[in-house]
């Protein structure tokens, strides 16, 4: 498995220094407005054995957490009282996966409790179907909007609720970690397709509940 307004000049020129990949081919939904100038693709998903993940990728994953969590801290700033971290999401460009994105949504709401996610308008994320040889993944375009492709096959061959949960917990900042079991969310298709597991471990949910209360307060603290 593999693996959102302006954003702060370090977050832009993170994702600005990663290599370029050619954008997603999606067929059954808009290519996104923008072609990635950084993805964090994961062949590993499909063949664990021949991608164990990269450095490049690694920043590619952090950047699209940073990215998700600039664009959230704008709105926090602008309304300081609100109570709830929100991070917004459309499922519009995957009408497919509408089931296993809200089942995914509903997975990680009831998991951690310093964000929660939410489908609407203004979206800081959005999700996307089609085919691409590089199996599913989470990217982000440089310019602070960041989106999840699911492709075709792959849900098919793994659970699709785990690709779905397990690439939107790039965008709650975790990075892939597949030589772990399928008791972890992040350790992707490492596992094999066997696994089924769609919810994350206490320490993955432990580690997204401490970024988005250290690292939240941090970004609203720039932005305001």
């Amino acid at each position: 498995m593999r693996h959102p307004k302006t954003v702060l000049a370090a977050a832009v020129s993170l994702a600005a220094a990663l290599a370029a990949v050619p954008a997603a081919t999606a067929t059954a939904a808009p290519a996104p407005a923008v072609a990635p100038a950084a993805s964090s693709s994961y062949a590993a998903y499909a063949s664990p054995a021949a991608y164990a993940g990269s450095a490049e990728e690694a920043k590619a994953n952090r950047a699209f957490f940073a990215a998700v969590m600039e664009s959230v801290a704008e709105k926090r700033a602008a309304t300081p009282g609100a109570q709830a971290v929100t991070v917004v999401y459309s499922a519009t460009g995957a009408p497919s996966f509408r089931t296993q994105i809200a089942r995914s949504t509903q997975i990680w709401n009831s998991s951690v409790n310093n964000v929660k996610l939410q489908e609407g308008g203004n979206p800081d994320f959005r999700y996307y179907e089609g085919n691409d040889s590089r199996g599913s993944y989470a990217s982000t375009d440089g310019h602070g909007r960041g989106y999840i492709f699911l492709d075709y096959r792959q849900n098919q061959q793994y659970n699709s609720t785990r690709v779905t949960a397990h690439e939107t917990g790039h965008v709650l900042g975790l990075p892939d970690h597949y030589s772990g079991p399928c008791s972890e969310l992040m350790s992707g298709g490492g596992p094999g397709t066997s696994c089924q597991n769609a919810q994350p471990n206490a320490q993955e949910r432990s580690r997204v509940d401490a970024l988005w209360r250290n690292g939240l307060a941090a970004a609203v603290a720039k932005v305001s």
